[in-house]
């Protein structure tokens, strides 16, 4: 059937009935009204368009940011610390000491920030959060002496972790429910795009023949800076949360983007929505305590907290662990040059982009469970291959590099689905501070103990060593597949109400 060229009116406006109060807010005390809203299902009711793909454009390119970030950091690690760098500073300290702090840096950035979002809005803290990354990084640019260094990494992974907190709450509760894994997944993927680049920038900035020594680095990180000042032009034109919205005393706020929103899609599509299959009355209110988050998400959701920490924790160290010190692995077993090893790193990268890419739609079709447990304890299994073939000596540096492609394209689906479990398993109310502290917790044990421990392994030039940190990454992750199995959550096509009802939600009476 042909649709008309002239698309039918917008269904009438859900103006969020208020009931025992009003929709403004009670300035006397911390609840504002109680509302009656189909918002979330007029949301998750949408087809895909292209205000859909501005939320993935705007939001979803800072993990290229992120990537960018720990490639380049990675790759120079050699580069660095050779005279004539103009900073004091060894290899070890880069992917050990800078790395921790890093990870170190972007904990407590999702604890701080995330905390905020919940309270003040995911827009505004998307906007804060890309600013204070990208004056950390200018100024990691300039650095002169390793504690500057040190000081600026620590800052830039605390841009970095609020991030994660804003982003994957706003990305979450616009995207409609049919659609949320797999594009959680690919924009959380995407980090591996600024991986890809970060290696390959780092081919051409670590040339001597093109820039000196001490200002190919440098340009590096100023090239990040571009690249982020363009996502902070682009992101302006992101909204703010509707599910955000109504809860805090805004829901006419919330009215107003949704029904621009469906004329906009109307008009694209050109045909009428069909109207939301259901409502939900709310308790709006201005703020939630940390101690009631901290209770219903440990208290009433005893099993997927810990779910979540061992899937943040399995992923975190192998990620963080491994893979900072992929390049002193080729440079130190292998005798790669420093200046190429961003090659064999853009390989890698792209095994890991095309794993959420390809694997990403069957988490919304084959289900959570299936899928998280199978590319955690998959990506575990090859891993242990991988270090069984090292220690052997079967490997040089192509087919090293051929293994991990295969391993981290399932690790990285995996990994991915790690912020997205987080991000839509713990009510509305608690959704910013949950994946913040999941992330804080779980990167903490993984992000910074591993490239800590990994940095000390690889430096001894002992086979063995290394295998025993392969190892040691492939166990958790198995182990983190076995919990995935038993708790992971059916959330597939699931809208993030039913998932886990919100706290501010109406009891029905009678």
């Amino acid at each position: 059937m042909t649709a008309s060229s002239t698309p039918a009116p917008p269904p009438p406006p859900d103006r969020g009935r208020a009931e025992n109060g009003s929709d403004n807010e009670n300035r006397n005390g911390n609840e504002t009204g109680t509302v009656t809203t189909a918002v979330p299902a007029r949301l998750d009711r949408l087809p895909w368009s292209r205000w859909h793909w501005m939320i993935v454009i705007g939001l979803g390119t800072v993990w290229i940011l992120d990537g960018l970030e720990v490639t380049t950091v990675g790759n120079i690690a050699s580069r660095l610390s050779e005279e004539g760098s103009g900073l004091a500073i060894s290899s070890a300290q880069i992917t050990g000491t800078a790395a921790a702090l890093y990870v170190a840096g972007a904990c407590a950035g999702a604890l701080f920030f995330g905390r905020l979002t919940d309270k003040f809005g995911r827009k505004k803290l998307f906007m804060v959060t890309l600013a204070v990354y990208l004056g950390a990084t200018a100024l990691t640019a300039l650095s002169f002496d390793a504690w500057w260094f040190f000081l600026f990494r620590f800052l830039t992974g605390f841009g970095i972790g609020g991030e994660y907190a804003a982003i994957n709450s706003a990305i979450d509760e616009l995207i409609p429910s049919k659609y949320r894994g797999r594009v959680d997944l690919i924009i959380n993927g995407s980090y591996w795009l600024g991986a890809i680049g970060g290696s390959l920038l780092s081919v051409v900035m670590l040339n001597t023949n093109i820039f000196p020594k001490d200002i190919g680095w440098r340009l590096t990180f100023a090239l990040g800076v571009v690249l982020g000042l363009v996502i902070l032009l682009v992101r302006r034109h992101v909204p703010e949360s509707p599910r955000w919205q109504f809860i805090h005393g805004r829901g006419e706020e919330a009215d107003a983007l949704v029904t621009s929103v469906e004329r906009e899609i109307e008009e694209e599509k050109g045909e009428r929505l069909p109207p939301p299959e259901s409502e939900i009355t709310i308790h709006q209110r201005k703020s939630i305590g940390f101690g009631l988050i901290a209770k219903t998400v440990f208290r009433d959701y005893p099993k997927r907290a810990v779910l979540g920490l061992s899937l943040f924790v399995g992923q975190a160290f192998l990620y963080n662990a491994i893979t900072f010190g992929f390049g002193a692995i080729l440079t130190k077993f292998f005798d790669v040059p420093s200046g190429s090893t961003g090659y064999y790193f853009a390989v890698i990268a792209a095994g890991n982009f095309l794993g959420p890419l390809f694997l990403g739609k069957l988490f919304d079709t084959v289900g959570r469970r299936i899928m998280i447990s199978s590319t955690y304890i998959v990506s575990g299994l090859l891993l242990f291959g991988t270090a069984w073939l090292f220690d052997r000596g079967s490997l040089s540096a192509t087919t090293l590099t051929a293994c991990w492609c295969v391993v981290l394209f399932f690790a990285s689906a995996g990994a991915s689905s790690a912020y997205l479990t987080v991000s839509e398993i713990f009510p509305m109310e608690t959704r910013a501070m949950a994946i913040a502290f999941f992330y804080a917790v779980g990167t903490a044990a993984g992000g910074i103990s591993g490239p800590l421990i990994f940095a000390k392994l690889t430096e001894s030039g002992v086979v063995g060593d290394t295998v025993l940190a392969f190892q040691i990454g492939a166990g958790l992750m198995c182990a983190a597949g076995l919990v995935a199995a038993a708790f992971a959550v059916k959330a597939e096509q699931q809208s993030l109400e039913d998932i886990a009802r919100p706290l501010s939600e109406a009891k029905a009476s009678g």
